[in-house]
């Protein structure tokens, strides 16, 4: 609780302790009229501040103007007639300040789920120069400095371990609770918090372009993107409050000159005071308030899972997700090629890839790589001479005094070689040494481990239909969208293509389905700024992609996808909840106000007891567990 909240509470306290005193007191007079108005400012000062300067600001029709009006009003009864009507005055803005007593702890609990983001923020960088280390702010580290990270701190700015081995807590990022390995060569992320030993971190961004300032950048700026619930609510009391005054108006006058022309009594106090009452039921701050308080509870519930949501009409638009849209490298797959399979080696299965790894020791080719990486020593360069690379075919080297030559099967043709063929999707490099058939490597990029549980858990959260969008060959599609389950697989298709077929899906959506795309790469951003929500691999993601993207998942899991859906649609519950609730409860208070069948003690609970039951009902949009 804040200090001040704290202080509306005593001044709540103090002004319930005075008001039952006051009610207990039999008689009424001046005296007692002028104790009530001392409690009633006690308790209400700062409403009837927020009106006065709204009508100056020309925001005349708020909850605040129609509060002021309505308990002002007690008062002029009071006065006018010597009825002790000045306790329900007092009693009306005492129970709005304990609702918004609870409204404001209610956003203070979703600010600190979010404020809980904002700690990854550094407050500086160990910036080394000239053999001395020197403390300076992060925005001051120019890209390509080394830094370094102690044990315990957060590590400023994104960046490759030039010297050291530590564990990272990386769960302010990505929701990730097992720390992760890193050492000489490893990326890292800014945000993350070194837990043992001491890195040498070479910079690879600017910290304005770091992955922790981007993450700040997504959770200060969600809040200014409204939902259309939040617009609709808002247009509402736009429209509604000068109604209400309106219909107040009428409702004062009207009866008594109608009853006067018609030979009665004009009986304006009963009249005035339907009016009143009626202005105090009206009021429109349970809908308002909670609404917004919903949504912001849902971004803020589903950043604490490592799902960034750029503003609450995403989230809106999320929970009628009908179809989801995949990309496949990256995505579904690490998007990085790795040796996955290795056949038909009579020489045994290290020593071809050290062959392999050798003959390849001077291609930068991303195949020749992922042979090195699978090889996972250090190339030895003088057990290697005459590399000679064949445009279209492979290589050919000396290793160790052997002839070895890796390449595809026209490779093996030209050499004369007879090999085995595979069936493994993929690419397949296949080996000779000294003229005799080694055996193969198939290379691929491979499946995440969480591809299938993503696609499985989309199905149980309600998605219709799950369609995968590649440039890859068919074969390599067809073979990762049958193991994982795809409901429909276009391949071979270029950036402009995987824009024209989304155009293609979305036409054909029903009319409340919305479309999500998910991807990683910049030639993904197109997409994701076409479809009803994008979504993008936060880590892993290009700039582009995330810059265009509506969601960010920090963890790259796709299996979060169904997660950030049934937050959405459980938030959006709330939110129909608490429009239903204060509009049904208002409407049957009205009628019963125009009739003459409530008071306002009845105009109490309809203004601040349906708030105060909005606000607690928003509380649930904390506790998703998606």
């Amino acid at each position: 609780m804040t200090k001040k909240q704290k202080k509306t509470l005593i001044r709540i306290l103090i002004a319930a302790v005075l008001l039952t005193v006051l009610m207990l007191t039999p008689s009424f007079g001046p005296a007692k009229l002028f104790l009530y108005a001392a409690v009633y400012l006690e308790i209400g000062y700062d409403v009837l501040r927020k009106a006065g300067l709204g009508i100056l600001r020309g925001r005349v029709f708020d909850e605040n103007f129609l509060m002021t009006l309505a308990t002002v009003g007690a008062f002029v009864l009071a006065f006018c007639t010597g009825a002790d009507e000045c306790a329900e005055g007092v009693a009306v803005m005492l129970f709005y300040q304990i609702g918004e007593w609870f409204q404001g702890l209610a956003v203070g609990r979703s600010r600190k789920s979010i404020s809980d983001l904002m700690e990854i923020r550094p407050d500086s960088a160990n910036l080394e120069e000239n053999g001395t280390v020197s403390e300076v702010s992060p925005d001051e580290v120019p890209v390509g400095a080394v830094i370094a990270v102690r044990p315990g701190e957060r590590i400023p700015l994104d960046g490759v371990v030039l010297e050291g081995n530590s564990a990272l807590d990386t769960s302010a990022l990505t929701g990730e609770s097992v720390p992760r390995e890193v050492g000489e060569g490893a990326e890292v992320l800014s945000g993350c918090i070194n837990l043992s030993g001491l890195l040498r971190v070479r910079t690879t961004r600017a910290y304005e372009e770091s992955t922790v300032s981007r993450i700040l950048e997504l959770v200060e700026n969600a809040s200014s993107r409204k939902s259309r619930s939040e617009s609709l609510v808002s247009r509402f009391a736009k429209y509604y409050t000068p109604a209400v005054c309106v219909s107040a108006a009428l409702l004062a006058v009207v009866p008594p000159v109608v009853r006067l022309l018609s030979g009665l009594p004009g009986d304006w106090t009963t009249w005035i005071y339907r009016a009143l009452t009626f202005l105090v039921v009206s009021c429109p701050c349970a809908l308002v308030i909670s609404v917004p308080l919903s949504f912001f509870a849902g971004i803020g519930c589903a950043g604490k899972h490592g799902i960034l949501i750029k503003g609450s009409q995403f989230l809106e638009t999320l929970s009628r997700t009908g179809r989801v849209i995949f990309d496949k490298t990256g995505t579904l797959t690490h998007g990085m090629l790795e040796v996955t399979g290795i056949h038909h080696c009579p020489i045994g299965e290290d020593v071809l890839v050290e062959f392999a790894a050798l003959a390849e020791s001077a291609s930068t080719h991303p195949i020749g790589k992922s042979i090195r990486d699978a090889y996972g020593r250090e190339i030895e360069g003088e057990r290697v001479t005459g590399i000679r690379e064949l445009a279209g075919l492979g290589i050919t080297a000396v290793v160790d005094g052997h002839e070895v030559a890796a390449g595809n099967g026209k490779l093996m043709d030209q050499l004369n070689v007879p090999y085995e063929p595979c069936h493994s999707v993929g690419t397949i490099v296949h080996l000779a040494v000294d003229g005799a058939y080694a055996g193969h490597i198939v290379i691929s990029d491979r499946v995440r481990e969480q591809s299938r549980d993503a696609v499985r858990a989309l199905r149980e959260a309600g998605v219709r239909e799950v369609v995968m969008l590649t440039g890859d060959a068919k074969s390599v599609a067809d073979s990762v969208g049958e193991m994982l389950g795809i409901d429909s697989i276009y391949a071979e298709l270029l950036p402009a293509e995987k824009v024209e077929r989304l155009e293609q899906i979305l036409e054909d959506a029903a009319k409340d389905e919305k479309v999500v795309f998910v991807g990683d790469g910049i030639n993904d951003a197109p997409a994701l700024t076409r479809a009803d929500v994008g979504i993008a691999m936060g880590a892993i993601g290009s700039d582009a992609a995330i810059e265009a993207a509506d969601v960010v998942l920090m963890h790259d899991d796709p299996s979060q996808i169904a997660k950030a859906i049934r937050i959405a649609r459980k938030c959006l519950r709330i939110v129909k909840e608490n429009i239903g609730m204060a509009i049904g409860i208002k409407a049957a208070c009205l009628i019963l106000t125009a009739l003459g069948l409530s008071n306002m003690w009845i105009a109490v609970f309809a203004d601040v007891g349906v708030l105060i039951l909005a606000t607690l009902n928003a509380f649930r949009a904390f506790r998703i567990s998606g």
